[in-house]
């Protein structure tokens, strides 16, 4: 069957600069590059194209250029171009269309209509290079009130593990399989580095990774894939997955051609099958089952870790994890609309879940309506682009974020969205060895940690601003939010009020 789909991308090759030299050959990928054998040029094939510009970079001469490809349908508002696209695909392939990283469509964005307070005269701003500002965060669950024995002024009250993150950012799951092993060797070093975690997702810890187990949050999903006792006893953080933002209420899947030696051995499964995670975790189908799971873990790791469930942001998230705090985890990882994946069906990516920044608002009121609020960290998801959203989600009601297409941007992802192919020309969402060594785990790091000392200075310099020394004085406090150009109904779940007033 010919293709009707016309190409998304074109390549423009100026041949006044273009030393037919090959490295757009060698740095691609998606094989759009090729030379000519018989003219003895470079050539480029423009239905290959996905738009990830790693040919641009690396061009020596800059003699190339992608330009979105722009038809002109007949205007409809109803059938637009991507919608008949879609259908062309699917009348062609007769499957799911897959899609990689985070929703694209124009839905409302609301760190872009919430503004934070500032000091001015009766309450001064704090300068955060001359005077301390309190940064860390323990994540785990606090008790209502301690008691201190006053002869000693040691603490009589019992607490429940803490971890401290020096920094509210921690890195999102990002498998080991979905991402490559000098990816994700780059998100530990950067974590161990700026005092925070990294999340191994649902594939388990490569044994080259287990010296940055002091900063490893194990995840343990349906699959159960690359879970074992070391695994466990390893973790700072054990995190049941019970869903995602970019894919609310199904499992996840590993293609089999991802699926190497060496991940085959971490994810304990044969060398080239698709690893599939069930949608439910077949030992939970209640809020009781899930209670079982949390104590189970907390029992096998002899109660010296907290333990987290992370949840897709959906209709009904805060009586979810109203349930889930009572279960006795200590925290909850909210994953919201925009979250990303290596692999999601395009239209549950794209009509599935609530924003982030409702959910959190939801869940941090309805918490402390219910009086316990102390017994769960809040961490969210979906999204996160600069300081600016990380201080205002923590403004809602979170204690800190989960970044991930921010963290594989910084280390040169151009969010191609095609993870799932596993032909990542930036060596980030594949297990091929010649596109993986493109990553260098050193430089990956650094990067990161300049990411992450990037925000954490104008984080600071935002507290200082607003008269705040601590971010734990910040946390919940709606009050230093004000709306702008939201209804009257999303105010009144964000619990903020309009600008002006």
């Amino acid at each position: 069957m010919k293709s009707i789909l016309p190409p998304r991308f074109i390549v423009e090759r100026d041949l006044d600069r273009c030393i037919q030299c090959q490295v757009c050959v060698t740095q691609c990928g998606w094989d759009v590059h090729y030379f000519d054998e018989v003219d003895q040029v470079v050539r480029s094939r423009d239905e290959l194209c996905v738009g990830c510009h790693r040919c641009v970079a690396f061009c020596p001469t800059h003699a190339l250029t992608i330009r979105e490809r722009q038809l002109d349908y007949r205007r409809n508002a109803n059938w637009t171009p991507e919608v008949l696209e879609d259908i062309y695909k699917q009348s062609e392939m007769g499957g799911i269309i897959l899609t990689g990283m985070g929703n694209d469509k124009p839905y409302r964005n609301y760190w872009d209509n919430l503004v934070l307070n500032a000091s001015q005269v009766t309450n001064p701003s704090i300068d955060p290079l001359r005077e301390p500002m309190e940064m860390r965060t323990y994540l785990g669950a606090k008790p209502e009130r301690v008691e201190i024995d006053p002869e000693t002024m040691d603490l009589r009250t019992e607490l429940a593990p803490q971890v401290p993150i020096e920094v509210p950012v921690m890195f999102s799951a990002m498998s080991y399989g979905a991402i490559s092993l000098n990816a994700q060797e780059s998100l530990a070093r950067a974590a161990a580095a700026a005092g925070t975690m990294f999340n191994t997702g649902e594939g388990g810890l490569a044994r080259p990774l287990y010296k940055y187990k002091d900063h490893m949050i194990a995840q343990v999903a349906s699959g159960r894939f690359g879970v074992h006792p070391d695994y466990l006893e390893m973790a700072r953080i054990l995190e049941i997955k019970i869903g995602q933002g970019a894919k609310p209420g199904i499992g996840g899947h590993l293609p089999g051609e991802k699926v190497n030696e060496p991940v085959a051995a971490t994810r304990m499964i044969p060398v080239g099958t698709d690893a599939l995670s069930p949608a439910p975790q077949h030992d939970i189908y209640s809020i009781e089952d899930l209670a079982q799971l949390i104590h189970a873990l907390k029992e096998a790791t002899r109660y010296t870790k907290p333990v987290s469930v992370k949840i897709a942001a959906v209709h009904n998230v805060a009586a979810i994890a109203s349930g889930i705090a009572r279960a006795g985890a200590d925290i909850i990882a909210i994953d919201g609309l925009l979250g990303s994946t290596g692999a999601a069906p395009k239209i549950i990516r794209d009509n599935v879940g609530i924003p982030i920044a409702l959910a959190i608002a939801a869940v941090d009121t309805r918490l402390r309506e219910e009086g316990i609020r102390n017994r769960v960290s809040i961490v969210a998801a979906g999204g996160f682009r600069n300081s600016g959203d990380v201080l205002k989600a923590i403004a809602l009601g979170a204690d800190a974020v989960y970044i991930a297409t921010a963290a594989l941007v910084a280390l040169g992802c151009h969010v191609c969205q095609m993870c799932y192919t596993g032909r990542c020309s930036w060596g980030i969402a594949t297990t091929r060895p010649d596109l993986s060594k493109r990553i260098n785990p050193e430089i990956g790091a650094e990067r990161l940690t300049n990411l992450l000392r990037g925000w954490s200075l104008e984080i600071k310099e935002m507290l200082g601003g607003m008269g705040i020394n601590a971010l734990e004085s910040l946390r919940g406090n709606r009050l230093h939010l004000r709306a702008i150009g939201l209804t009257e109904a999303e105010m009144q779940v964000l619990g903020v009020k309009q600008a002006g007033m």
